[in-house]
């Protein structure tokens, strides 16, 4: 894959990628092993991970989904705790989530503002659209984005339904993100190129192995030496 690539469609997702956000459910995760007062973290984050997955295949992703599969899971894991003192407690948490500020990665100002004149930025994010358009005003980047996106899902559908609306061929087109299981795989097998920066703290639902070949970065400000 060579550099000094003019004219790409840049396809840049948002959590975790342009600004930090599992960190935050992370943290209230760690309450959460506080209030069900269980030793074993290992099967109350099994727990978890096991509603979130039910609880998005009904009400799909956001802040309200993740309080509703910790409610679930305090109720599976600890009954005689669950009252409403336990349930205001959990409520808490996504207050705390909703009040974080917006914190960009590294360099996403300036690599978008290198970038945007030299390639259509298009901004593909999955979740809730309220939530994901209010974090990208808060977030200042919004004006660099000739396109924003917010969607249900990220899979291969997905990608060729938007693809045929770019009026640009695959081979021009980027996904860039952190999740190999929604930017990176359903991209590639929709024929669009992608980009894998790993996050550190990606969360461990988008975990996958990657299918395919893809350009693997260190960081975002690397996009620079690429594009």
């Amino acid at each position: 894959m060579s550099a000094n690539r003019t004219g790409q469609v840049l396809l840049l997702d948002a959590d975790d990628t342009l600004w930090e956000n599992n960190i935050y459910f992370e943290r209230a995760i760690e309450h959460f092993y506080a209030l069900v007062g269980l030793d074993d973290r290992t099967a109350v984050r099994a727990r978890i991970n096991a509603e979130e997955h039910r609880v998005i295949a009904e009400m799909g992703y956001g802040l309200r989904s993740f309080i509703v599969a910790l409610r679930r899971a305090f109720q599976g894991l600890a009954p005689e705790r669950w009252g409403s003192e336990a349930e205001d407690a959990v409520a808490a948490l996504a207050h705390t989530i909703a009040a974080e500020p917006i914190e960009l990665v590294p360099e996403a100002e300036s690599v978008l503002d290198y970038l945007a004149p030299r390639h259509r930025l298009i901004l593909m994010t999955k979740g809730d659209y309220a939530e994901q358009t209010r974090k990208l005003t808060l977030s200042g980047l919004a004006p660099r984005f000739e396109q924003v996106h917010v969607v249900p899902e990220k899979h291969e559908a997905m990608y060729r339904d938007k693809l045929a609306g770019f009026g640009a061929p695959a081979a021009t087109c980027w996904m860039i993100g952190n999740s190999p299981k929604s930017d990176i795989n359903p991209a590639l097998a929709a024929g669009l190129n992608a980009v894998f920066i790993p996050h550190p703290h990606t969360w461990i639902l988008e975990h996958d192995e990657i299918t395919g070949p893809c350009l693997r970065l260190q960081r975002l400000a690397d996009l620079r030496l690429h594009f």
